[in-house]
């Protein structure tokens, strides 16, 4: 499966005075951009199905991260945080200018902890919303100590493409073949060596980053200026901060059924409404909101 049944373009995005250059995978031409950040292992096509379903209403941009996909930096396994976070706010300079259009930040595990940092940076002007996917410090943090284990775990090498993609959905991350035929190809590289695929980040490298990811996301997800909204694939995911947050009304959290980790792969369409409900709701248009005192009367 190729990308540009889902996108529109394919760009470099050269960082000026740098060796830094992103991949970028854009579609539609009108309204908000929802900017995609995708999570540690996966690429900018972990959201090319749901792109297709908001492409009609609002663009997106779907943004390889440092050391994943195309992109080629000059220290690909820097993943800290805020390296990750300067990227961010590098690639939509360098696309957009100042100001940009109205953005609202999507971001899925590791890059919704990356969403939350550009977000409380408050570097992008006109961003408008912020979208984020599946990851919660106080559940992250715990995990960590059993990751390594889960890397190890993995399987780590395949004989073709095809059986990486089938392995990704038997017994890997994924539950939906359609969007692991397209995403998956991105995040493997060929072993010449070993004559096999293998992954393309070495995310059990990258190790001494992790603990940054996640450290204080809950208080800056709540202070982060604009309106929110939390997706996850199971209840039992909202640790005290948030859940103190969400009683008071700070953002707004939908739990969606039947997916896994993956929601912008496994219910793409489902994903997307929810993506251009939070965006008419909020009336982020091309402009962006000129009067945001008054979101909360539209919605009455």
């Amino acid at each position: 499966m190729d990308w540009s049944a889902y996108f529109d373009e394919e760009r470099p995005v050269a960082i000026p005075n740098t060796e830094d250059v992103f991949n970028v995978y854009m579609a539609g031409s009108e309204g908000p951009v929802v900017f995609c950040l995708h999570g540690g292992g996966y690429s900018g096509l972990s959201f090319a199905l749901a792109a297709n379903q908001i492409k009609g209403k609002a663009r997106v941009v779907a943004m390889d991260l440092r050391g994943h996909g195309k992109s080629s930096t000059s220290d690909d396994l820097d993943l800290s945080i805020e390296t990750l976070t300067n990227d961010v706010i590098a690639v939509i300079r360098t696309l957009y200018g100042d100001p940009p259009p109205a953005i609202i930040l999507v971001g899925h595990s590791m890059g919704g902890s990356v969403a939350v940092h550009v977000a409380a940076r408050r570097a992008i002007r006109n961003l408008h919303g912020l979208v984020v996917v599946d990851v919660v410090e106080g559940t992250a943090m715990a995990s960590l100590i059993h990751m390594q284990k889960i890397l190890l775990n993995r399987a780590q090498h395949f004989p073709s493409i095809e059986k990486a993609i089938e392995w990704s959905v038997k017994g890997g991350p994924l539950r939906n073949i359609d969007s692991a035929r397209i995403s998956i190809p991105s995040t493997l590289k060929y072993d010449e060596s070993k004559e096999c695929y293998t992954y393309r980040t070495p995310l059990e490298k990258t190790e001494k980053y992790w603990k940054g990811w996640y450290e204080g996301l809950s208080d800056k997800f709540l202070s982060c200026p604009v309106q929110k909204i939390l997706l996850l694939a199971g209840t039992d995911r909202l640790d005290r901060a948030l859940t103190i947050g969400q009683m008071q009304g700070k953002f707004q959290m939908i739990v969606v059924r039947h997916t896994g980790h993956a929601i912008q792969e496994d219910v793409p369409e489902e994903f997307a409404s929810h993506i251009l409900n939070f965006i008419s709701r909020n009336k982020i248009g091309p402009n962006g909101v000129e009067i945001p005192g008054l979101i909360k009367k539209w919605q009455q």
